[in-house]
């Protein structure tokens, strides 16, 4: 199935599905792609929107590009328990257990973990790996968060959940840091001044075509002001700034609240932490992350 009948068949599903309904469980089994070359010009046109060198390994983002089809495929499912749409990509944490080439043919898998209360809501984790010749060589894990009421909600109101990455959210404030995460502002390195057109020129090389990322005009559909960049995005310019990107093991990074476009971002780091402010005065906190 292709990616774009994947998110029309979850436009279609997603009323007929309800978060946080008692015994829900996940969708067994593995979907696979088979390894197959890569597309040089997509891969180009990859490095170039978020700023990798233009040659040399593969981004370590990439193969969840080269994934994110069966990841829809996944959560589009009928025995996908969470409505796709208004769905928040929360956080992710990627393991690269080597350096891959673009020349490498890579077999992709994607599964359904484990399903878990959230304080806002009901929360899924999808996992990503990618084999050579048999060897897992790359890996990632993904919350993918659904956002319903709740007796802690209730509870305990406070700010929003990590907002605006992957398949939709709500324009609420950033979350706290969680445990080991800074608290304390970095050091800023750079600026970056994101156009108005950011969301379709990822959506365009990732496949990611999200309504909330292409125009104010289908973004106020979900409660936004104007698109917001894609998370993935943010995540992939960010490591893109590191010394030497090819040299990345492992990153954890959570998405903490939209960034509306167009904006002004500063991007800070110190040591093996970052992370992506925006507003006047810096405050607002879009992505925070750690590598290794």
């Amino acid at each position: 199935m292709s990616l774009t009948l994947s998110l029309a068949r979850g436009a279609v599903t997603s009323p007929f599905k309800r978060a946080g309904r008692p015994g829900a469980t996940l969708p067994a089994g593995r979907l696979r792609l088979p390894a197959a070359p890569l597309a040089p010009g997509r891969l180009a046109a990859y490095r170039t929107v978020c700023g990798f060198p233009a040659t040399g390994p593969l981004p370590v983002t990439y193969p969840h590009v080269l994934a994110f089809p069966l990841a829809m495929r996944l959560m589009t499912r009928r025995d996908f328990p969470l409505p796709v749409t208004g769905l928040v990509h929360t956080w992710i944490e990627i393991t690269a257990h080597r350096t891959l080439r673009p020349e490498d043919l890579l077999e992709l898998t994607v599964y359904a973990e484990k399903l878990t209360p959230h304080r806002r809501g009901t929360e899924a984790t999808v996992v990503t790996e990618a084999r050579l010749a048999g060897e897992l060589v790359w890996e990632s894990r993904s919350g993918y968060l659904s956002r319903h009421a709740t007796r802690t909600e209730a509870a305990t109101p406070g700010p929003g959940a990590g907002a605006g990455a992957g398949a939709g959210a709500g324009p609420g404030k950033p979350s706290a840091p969680g445990p080991g995460e800074p608290t304390a502002p970095l050091p800023v390195v750079a600026e970056w001044r994101l156009p108005g057109d950011l969301g379709r020129r990822y959506a365009a090389v990732s496949g990611d075509r999200n309504p909330i990322h292409l125009h104010p005009l289908t973004a106020r559909l979900f409660g936004f002001p104007r698109a917001i960049a894609h998370g993935m995005w943010t995540v992939a310019r960010c490591l893109a700034e590191a010394p030497d990107p090819a040299t990345l093991r492992t990153v954890r990074a959570d998405f903490r609240a939209p960034v509306l476009l167009p904006a002004t971002v500063t991007y800070a780091a110190e040591g093996t932490a970052f992370e992506l402010r925006g507003g006047g005065d810096g405050a607002r906190v879009h992505l925070t992350g750690t590598t290794g």
